[in-house]
């Protein structure tokens, strides 16, 4: 293994620069020579690739982002781009490559691991959604940025004696609005594991104002539904005034925690151990706090189990 390259694809998510820095500086002192690629698959195919050495990462930790940019890529979807792909990495003597991403960034690194590329993930998703792993990179600085929104919406919507509905990060994992919910106080959480019903929900909150309570947070995941539409309906049901709020991209930006930071060195460090081994088509995770590397293909076909018991929690202790 005498040179690997590293690349950024799929959604940005905090802690990816982290995870660049790890790959370059672990590399280099092993001796092993370091490209990045810019823009994920679609610079690989059009040959953005640049050497990087230890300064090269100087100053990121800290920063949101990725310095090496992302894009999608609909070329790389097919057999044509990723044959073009391959010869790149060849053209440039790269042995090996890191790619930080989600589930479609792994299926990539699959793919070329089958046409003869040594290849190994590390897990950069806000969403926490890859089963194989307890946490992705992003996802605690994502959760804190909304827990900092939750916070200032809570004491307007205090003030006013409203219902607030806050739309968070998560199409088909509820990860963020469970564990923001938890961790804010919310009186309602609403993932796409469980839906809702718009009955109950609004008796809950009737049930609430019986017993004094001045004001109703309701943390709705993006796969579920749309807080603007939730909010009107919930306004017409119980006759409370409602607000949404829909915290979009301001998720993905930010600088990463110092959770990720350090979660990303680790998982840095182990994926290019894993290549210098001589494996290929391996993803880099962490289990009961340990980081550990896993077949792409068996990550990927694991499925992914909701947490009830963390979801009942929530219940318990909104009322």
């Amino acid at each position: 293994m005498k040179t690997i390259a590293v690349l950024t694809s799929g959604g940005d998510a905090p802690g990816m620069n982290a995870a660049i820095r790890s790959v370059v500086r672990m590399a280099t002192d092993k001796g092993v020579r370091v490209m990045g690629v810019q823009r994920g698959y679609s610079g690989l195919i059009n040959g953005e690739i640049f050497e990087m050495d230890r300064h090269s990462v100087s100053d990121i930790i800290h920063k949101g982002g990725t310095i090496l940019r992302t894009a999608r890529c609909e070329e790389f979807k097919t057999e044509a781009g990723r044959k073009k792909a391959v010869n790149v990495l060849r053209v440039f003597g790269i042995d090996g490559l890191v790619v930080i991403g989600g589930d479609g960034s792994f299926q990539g690194a699959q793919l070329l691991s089958d046409m003869g590329i040594a290849t190994v993930g590390i897990p950069g998703t806000i969403d926490n959604d890859l089963p194989y792993s307890e946490y992705t990179l992003g996802f605690d600085t994502a959760l804190n940025t909304v827990l900092d929104a939750i916070n200032k919406i809570r004491d307007t919507s205090s003030s006013h004696e409203r219902i607030s509905v806050v739309e968070v990060m998560g199409r088909n994992c509820g990860d963020i609005a469970l564990y923001a919910g938890i961790a804010g106080g919310a009186e309602r959480v609403i993932v796409p594991e469980k839906g809702y019903e718009i009955d109950d929900l609004c008796k809950t909150i009737l049930e609430g104002k019986l017993r004094g309570k001045v004001h109703n947070l309701i943390i709705l995941a993006e796969g579920v539904g749309g807080a603007n539409e939730l909010a009107i309906q919930v306004e017409e049901l119980t006759g409370i005034e409602s607000r949404a709020t829909i915290l979009g991209h301001i998720q993905r930006g930010g600088s990463p925690s110092a959770f990720d930071r350090i979660l990303a060195s680790r998982m840095g460090v182990a994926a290019v151990e894993v290549l210098i081994e001589g494996k290929s088509g391996r993803v880099i995770g962490m289990r009961e706090g340990k980081i550990v590397d896993e077949d792409i293909s068996v990550a990927l076909a694991l499925p992914r189990s909701f947490d009830e018991k963390l979801y009942e929690i929530s219940k318990v202790l909104s009322y």
